[in-house]
């Protein structure tokens, strides 16, 4: 009969890449196409508990309910600075090198707040509940990058 080894707890080092391409969905793929094309940021409202989210999604995250394009509704784009940090190191997943400010900005219309780069300010400068507007990118791709990053309003 064969005996059974125990093994204690182990660690690998590894580094994995993965290129892929996914499907947006319906409600992402409007919202990233009108951020490209139209320079608007949407969100999505529940009818049920009237709460906007943006990025849209398809179910409300606090009733549960079904969303769809037609509850896509136009928001911000100014919109208050929710809390804010330096970013002090570079990883490889950072679509830009550090140092860089990363900040959650609640648009205007809508009840929760998306992080996102903030620019075109010092860091010191910074305070919660400080207006911010977006600054889009030159060239849009329909990716959340199209808005380049928020500046104070």
């Amino acid at each position: 009969m064969a005996e059974d080894k125990i093994y204690g707890p182990f660690e690998v080092d590894q580094h994995i890449t993965a290129h892929s391409i996914y499907y947006a969905g319906k409600m992402g793929s409007r919202f990233y196409t009108t951020l490209r094309d139209e320079q608007k940021i949407l969100g999505v409202r529940c009818e049920k508990c009237n709460k906007v989210y943006w990025p849209p999604r398809t179910t409300c995250g606090r009733c549960f309910s079904q969303l769809s394009e037609d509850d896509l509704v136009e928001i911000g784009p100014t919109g208050t600075l929710e809390t804010y940090t330096l970013v002090t190191y570079t990883e490889p997943v950072h679509p830009r090198k550090a140092p860089f400010i990363y900040g959650i900005i609640k648009l205007d219309g809508a009840d929760t707040g998306m992080a996102h780069f903030i620019d075109e300010v010092d860091y010191t400068q910074l305070h919660v509940g400080m207006r911010m507007q977006p600054v889009f990118a030159e060239e849009r791709k329909a990716n959340i990058l199209d808005i380049a990053y928020f500046k104070p309003a």
